[in-house]
């Protein structure tokens, strides 16, 4: 679920320079956690409580824009195939 977490900051975030469809990345890594965690569908998430999310951002903000978008490409491929082991 932190993947998830991870994902969606990064998918809504303006400074992550994406190249990636992020609007469509993050309905789906949304849709996802909705069906896995009540919290997230019924409060708003304050992110600064994950603290492995925050220091995982903080990292990703050192770097450069190629490699944001590596570890981030890296990270949704992760997602969705974890999500289709768990289906089978």
């Amino acid at each position: 679920m932190k993947n998830l977490r991870l994902a969606i900051f990064i998918s809504q975030s303006k400074w992550s320079g994406l190249i990636y469809d992020t609007k469509e990345n993050y309905d789906k890594f949304d849709n996802m956690i909705k069906d896995i965690d009540e919290e997230y569908r019924t409060t708003l998430i304050n992110f600064s409580k994950y603290k492995l999310v925050m220091f995982a951002i903080a990292k990703l903000m050192e770097m450069e824009t190629t490699e944001q978008n590596k570890v981030a490409l890296y990270l949704f491929n992760n997602i969705k195939i974890n999500k289709i082991q768990k289906n089978n």
